[in-house]
């Protein structure tokens, strides 16, 4: 009896170490607040985006959750301005699986909000299938929906500077690859879609984010905006919702005992948004509160710049084909009448 009792003494130690040195990760020190600045959290109506948009909220910032599921939205807002006591929290509709809705978002936002000072693009998925506009769906919304959004509220950063942008990408950036050729002639970074696939694609997907902040950070050089990537640790979120039962009820014991919950995901998210004198860190990459250094291919900067120009293009011959569409209709309406 003594035997089993010091080896389950010795799992429950190994274990306590293991999830306070690897898996629990650092906490966001900064006393910063915040009152009179505006962040946008994206997906924020659940998960790390919920914890990183309450966390914002009680340090005094107008928070806009920023979100697919209004029905869902509009609960995390009233569960957040309950727990933090601030009315400052406000739902809109932004569904980063459709350009249109991004650009919707965007022009909302511009007419309505006179200030920005933190874009944290927090939204991901994991699974199969297809964006409104033919795009994979990881990619779709992991980073097109975010680079878009991004850079059409832009120039409101720069005016309320000094602002910050913050991706939320991964430790799985480190498996991903570019696959140019693929992207442009299947609008997505794999092919198939298999449970393997959509893997490769998160990890793709955290790739671009990676390569996202580099080359924003590059082009922002001297600017009053910075740029940060993190990867926020192993969280237990809905992140794989789009996975089969079986995939879902295999990970959650694991997540149980070992994920972190998802006020400690957002520590490293906060630490990029609030962290006073990281500025010259601006493009860089962390982890568990403290500056990492990122896979080879995040370092690259000139696959950060073929990057951005790929899918520059590619939003452009979107957009353009929006316009042709709407053309088309009108001149049929006219025929009609």
């Amino acid at each position: 009896m003594s035997v089993f009792l010091s080896c389950v003494a010795g799992v429950v130690v190994f274990y306590l170490i293991l999830y306070y040195n690897v898996f629990r990760g650092g906490r966001c020190t900064s006393s910063a607040k915040l009152t009179g600045k505006t962040a946008i959290v994206t997906g924020s109506n659940t998960g790390i985006g919920k914890a990183t948009a309450l966390d914002l909220a009680k340090r005094g910032a107008r928070v806009i959750l920023a979100c697919r599921n209004q029905e869902k939205a509009e609960a995390a807002v009233y569960d957040i301005r309950r727990e933090s006591g601030s009315n400052e929290v406000v739902f809109m509709q932004l569904d980063l699986g459709s350009l249109k809705s991004v650009r919707s978002f965007a022009e909302t936002f511009l007419k309505t909000e006179p200030r920005l000072d933190l874009l944290i693009n927090n939204a991901g998925v994991m699974g199969p299938g297809r964006t409104e506009d033919g795009f994979g769906m990881a990619f779709g919304v992991n980073h097109l929906g975010h680079f878009l959004l991004t850079n059409l509220l832009l120039g409101r950063l720069q005016q309320c500077g000094p602002s910050r942008v913050v991706n939320v990408a991964a430790l799985l950036h480190r498996f991903g690859s570019v696959d140019f050729a693929l992207l442009a002639s299947q609008k997505d970074l794999v092919s198939g879609g298999s449970a393997w696939h959509s893997v490769r694609a998160y990890c793709n997907s955290k790739l671009c984010n990676v390569l996202f902040s580099r080359e924003l950070a590059n082009r922002l050089e001297g600017n009053n905006v910075t740029c940060f990537s993190l990867h926020p640790g192993v969280i237990h979120t809905e992140l794989c919702r789009n996975m089969s039962l079986w995939q879902r009820l295999l990970l959650i014991p694991v997540a149980k005992l070992f994920f972190l919950d998802p006020e400690g995901g957002a520590q490293t998210t906060l630490h990029c948004a609030l962290q006073e004198g990281i500025e010259p860190l601006s493009g860089r990459y962390f982890f568990s509160c403290a500056l990492r250094e990122v896979g080879a291919k995040g370092r690259d900067d000139g696959l950060a710049r073929k990057l951005w120009e790929s899918i520059a293009s590619s939003l452009e011959t979107a957009a353009t084909s929006h316009l042709n569409s709407l053309w088309l209709g009108w001149l049929g309406s006219l025929m009609i009448l």
